[in-house]
């Protein structure tokens, strides 16, 4: 068994599938990749048993056959050659030889036997969306689900797909983040809990691609195929919280600021909050925000004035502020607007501008007691 491939072809496509090994793997088997070869192809997989990647590179081959290569030690050696074709071939001795312009490396390789199969999907229900799109939706909502293992359900993004649109929904009870696009429909109506860790790999893989995605799914897996790539994962299992029913309808409130320029307030007002509550106030009267934060324990305080269009009373609230410049940092509006009823009750913030045709972002965030 023997294959030519070019090293950073080569090291590009194993760093993107190499996210998904894990640092300590329960099967020695998972720190390596899977080599298959068909002639000009070579398929390469990578799995923690829960999500399985693989993508399918052209190499100069003329045979067959499987082998699983140690991924720590290939990526580590790949990095370091700069362009230029590499030979593999696979010996006897239960070693795999690597020939550069320069030297020779070998290193042991496994049976590819041994390597875990990747989950088939029976009878899949299937959708296609442009991966633009799709990474926008995760970027746009993983940063708000949770990290809680008692309630996994939270701990993924919730898909979302009608006949009318697609919705994506992530939450961990303080803060929501509803993404929504009414330009991609499904053919028909399904949802499942995706887990962080695969979406955070495909959000990084697909951002900038304007390939389009085929999405199969049914009750507890779902497989992404695009361009060369394959992932298959296990779905969160369990039922989602009725996300609707928090979000407040009646907002008489409605707060609209410059986006960057409250991010950066936040940001700066909050290094001067209590270290462990996060809180700072925002205190809206007429055409004015107040932007406060106090940590009484060491004699900290910081208050900026900021202009602003409000309609509504004279109010004041308090935000834990990290998961307020979490939102405004992952929003590119230049402005926002920060609409609320009363003190005790969420506020929820949409971006004012710059959102496509059919798209759109509502975030909500829970307020915090003040203590006057």
């Amino acid at each position: 068994m023997k294959f030519i491939v070019s090293s950073s072809y080569l090291l590009k496509q194993l760093q993107v599938l190499g996210g998904i090994i894990n640092t300590s793997n329960t099967l020695a088997i998972l720190d390596n990749f899977l080599f298959e070869l068909d002639k000009d192809t070579l398929r390469v997989s990578a799995s923690d048993l829960e999500t399985t990647i693989s993508a399918k590179l052209e190499v100069e081959c003329d045979s067959n056959g499987s082998i699983a290569v140690p991924a720590r030690l290939l990526l580590d050696i790949l990095k370091t050659f700069p362009e230029q074709p590499l030979t593999f071939v696979v010996e006897e001795n239960n070693t795999i030889e690597i020939s550069s312009n320069h030297g020779k490396y070998a290193l042991a390789y496994a049976d590819g036997e041994e390597f875990p199969k990747a989950i088939e999907i029976s009878s899949p229900s299937s959708t296609v969306i442009q991966s633009d799109i799709l990474a926008t939706a995760i970027s746009k909502t993983i940063f708000a689900s949770g990290n809680d293992d008692l309630r996994p359900v939270m701990s993924g993004v919730f898909f979302q797909f009608s006949t009318e649109g697609l919705t994506f929904v992530a939450t961990d009870a303080h803060k929501l983040v509803k993404y929504t696009r009414e330009d991609v429909k499904a053919s028909e109506v399904a949802d499942f809990i995706m887990p962080k860790k695969p979406l955070n790999l495909m959000k990084s893989i697909l951002a900038g691609s304007e390939e389009d995605v085929l999405i199969e799914y049914n009750e507890s897996n779902a497989k992404f195929v695009f361009d060369n790539v394959e992932l298959v994962c296990r779905l969160i299992d369990g039922k989602y919280p009725n996300y609707e029913a928090v979000i407040p309808k009646e907002n008489p409130n409605k707060l609209t600021i410059d986006r960057s320029q409250f991010l950066s307030s936040v940001k700066r007002v909050s290094i001067f909050s209590n270290k462990t509550t996060h809180q700072i106030r925002l205190k809206i009267a007429g055409a004015e925000l107040n932007v406060s934060a106090e940590d009484i324990d060491y004699s900290n305080k910081a208050e900026e004035r900021l202009t602003c269009s409000y309609q509504g009373d004279d109010m004041q609230i308090g935000f834990n502020s990290r998961f307020l410049t979490e939102m405004l940092a992952n929003l590119t509006s230049d402005e926002v607007s920060l609409e609320m009823s009363l003190p005790n009750r969420a506020g929820i913030l949409t971006p004012a501008d710059g959102l496509d045709e059919g798209e759109q972002i509502i975030m909500l965030v829970m307020p915090v007691m003040l203590n006057n």
